[in-house]
């Protein structure tokens, strides 16, 4: 499963479609895309007024997934490694990234701290074909 991140949503729905538009629209079809509730509340307050309805039932469509008490836990060890290695990250990727690697899932996103995730071992990113 592909857990697609904010930024790859925002660069999909621009107004021009692209390569990411049309990438994303393929892992849609084969029914390959899950959804973690962060990504999706980022999504809903960001939505201009006028698509607020239409996004809300796209994301609908999609498996969505909540942060347990073990992702908590997960989170937390990651800062404590993260911090140890003199590494930052924000609240959100942390519990996207958590939200896919408990589920052995991959992140896609255009934002280069899942790539520093990923080199901490914490996750894995999705690299378009």
């Amino acid at each position: 499963m592909i857990f697609v991140d904010t930024s790859v949503w925002i660069e999909a729905l621009r107004e021009e479609p692209g390569p990411t538009a049309r990438r994303l629209s393929a892992l849609l079809d084969s029914a390959q895309v899950g959804l973690a509730a962060p990504v999706r509340l980022e999504l809903l307050s960001g939505a201009p007024r006028a698509s607020l309805t239409r996004l809300r039932r796209v994301l609908s469509a999609l498996p969505l997934y909540y942060p347990t008490r073990d992702t908590w836990s997960l989170v937390e060890r990651w800062v404590e490694t993260a911090v140890a290695k003199g590494q930052r990250f924000g609240l959100g990727d942390l519990l996207i990234g958590a939200i896919a690697a408990e589920r052995g899932g991959e992140v896609w996103s255009l934002d280069a701290d899942f790539a520093r995730m990923a080199r901490l071992k914490f996750l894995r990113c999705h690299v378009p074909r």
